[in-house]
């Protein structure tokens, strides 16, 4: 039996552009993403809180050291530059590999900037 968790979560990232005439996707800091452990074209959810839309999308790596956030084609219509989002990767993981499996949660800073990376155990 496969069971469903979170694998990764950016807590607290600002928006940082919008490209409406984009072919779609999320845009990230590569620095964002080797620290939530999130490889190029992997599915991501994107919580909005600042208006409450969840969608489901694909990260594309961006510019190192920048701290960007970019939502791109019809993503570009849920989100304003600043609004404050969550970007979470879930994960099929089999029955019996749970004592091995990590959570990886990223906390930033002003800028995006990785300020913490901590792993939980789900068992």
């Amino acid at each position: 039996m496969y069971r469903k968790f979170l694998k990764s979560k950016l807590h607290r990232v600002r928006i940082t552009g919008k490209e409406l005439h984009y072919e779609g996707s999320l845009t990230l800091d590569p620095e964002l993403m080797t620290a939530a452990g999130l490889s190029p074209f992997e599915a991501v959810w994107v919580y909005n809180l600042a208006n409450g839309a969840r969608f489901e999308t694909y990260v594309i790596e961006g510019r190192p050291g920048t701290g960007e956030v970019i939502l791109n084609g019809a993503a570009a219509r849920l989100g304003e530059v600043e609004d404050e989002v969550i970007i979470v990767a879930y994960a099929w993981v089999p029955q019996d590999k749970l004592s091995d499996f990590r959570v990886r949660l990223v906390y930033v800073e002003e800028g995006n900037r990785v300020r913490e990376v901590k792993e939980a155990a789900v068992s």
